[in-house]
């Protein structure tokens, strides 16, 4: 009985401590002629951290509408919600939000108050996914770093709605009714410093024009893209992933060095129609080429440089990267090819 009373009490004074740790650095960070106000400007319908001051948390509420934010508010969560706009009253203390996440609200762009967005000046993320969105809302904050519009009904981008969006490194717009018409030479404008693009999931027929040269990822799947044209990737010195999964490309609509390009380092071309293996650059490390119409697999033939000149060099030349090869759901019958493993030594997986 005693040992037990000593171990509830040791427990005790543990969490005591840690508490009262956890509570002091609160206090010692923060400005305690201004600890009063923390608790009380805290919205009725939200929860303030007291660890984390910076953050507000109002999501999954069945808010209709965004309570008054705090000036010191850098985070605020309203994902889950029944939001159906935005006008800038809960906004105008809120000069130093940094992050909104908007997600699955039934915002609409006539719900948005003009320049609501834009006022934002130190927005670097803004998360608008699962909306009733028709059209990319504008304008946005000029420091905007990430823009998340998945899920919507966006079928319009107007004119000029990225140009100065220098800082924005992530554009998702993955999942709406993006047609061809959408996306014209000028629509990614500006966007210079954009390394992640995806518009997968919409229903274009061609390859985006002008996409902004810095671009490491590009998405494209699920739509119906059924030409690559010439020299398209010469515009895109620096793509290394690149998606296009679930589209109709057939070899014609291949040039025949359309993917023999050095910097791209996994190439996803599953559920198309190809029926042979396009032409690839030695750099690349992760095919994926499953469910496609591929009768048969010739080593030789697909080797990115001359087995004989391979032997020359060895482990230390110029071989084939290749470490992963997706061919299973066409037509090839196993065993895999020896000349397949004899040009891609790097090969670490298969399937077949």
């Amino acid at each position: 009985m005693i040992l037990k009373f000593y171990a509830s009490l040791l427990l005790l004074f543990l969490i005591n401590s840690v508490w009262t740790r956890t509570v002091r650095q609160v206090y010692d960070d923060l400005d305690p002629d201004h600890w009063s106000h923390y608790t009380s400007e805290c919205p009725q319908e939200c929860f303030c951290p007291p660890s984390f001051p910076n953050a507000l948390y109002c999501d999954n509420k069945g808010l209709k509408e965004i309570p008054p934010i705090p000036a010191r508010i850098w985070y605020l969560y309203l994902q889950n919600n029944q939001i159906e706009t935005l006008s800038e009253k809960p906004f105008v203390n809120a000069t130093h939000l940094r992050w909104i996440n908007l997600n699955k609200n039934k915002i609409t762009n006539s719900g948005i108050e003009s320049g609501v967005l834009s006022k934002l000046k130190r927005l670097l993320y803004l998360f608008l996914e699962d909306n009733e969105l028709e059209e990319v809302p504008a304008p946005l904050p000029v420091g905007l770093e990430q823009l998340r519009l998945a899920r919507n009904k966006i079928s319009r981008i107007p004119e000029g709605v990225f140009s100065h969006l220098e800082n924005l490194t992530m554009l998702d717009l993955h999942q709406n009714s993006l047609l061809d018409s959408a996306l014209q030479s000028d629509t990614f404008q500006g966007l210079n410093n954009l390394m992640q693009l995806n518009i997968a999931k919409n229903s274009l027929k061609k390859m985006p024009s002008s996409i902004p040269a810095n671009t490491l990822q590009l998405f494209l799947d699920n739509n119906s893209i059924e030409v690559i044209p010439e020299n398209y990737f010469s515009a895109l010195p620096k793509v290394t992933f690149l998606r296009l999964n679930y589209n109709k490309l057939s070899d014609d609509g291949i040039p025949p060095n359309g993917f023999n390009v050095s910097s791209i380092l996994d190439l996803q071309l599953s559920h198309n129609q190809l029926t042979k293996i396009p032409p690839i650059n030695a750099h690349l490390e992760h095919l994926h080429l499953d469910h496609n119409k591929i009768k048969s697999v010739n080593g030789t033939q697909i080797c990115p440089v001359s087995i004989a000149l391979e032997e020359d060099f060895g482990y230390y030349g110029n071989i084939p990267r290749l470490r992963y090869l997706r061919l299973d759901g066409n037509e090839i019958q196993p065993p895999i090819p020896l000349d397949i493993m004899i040009c891609f030594r790097l090969l670490q997986a298969v399937v077949i």
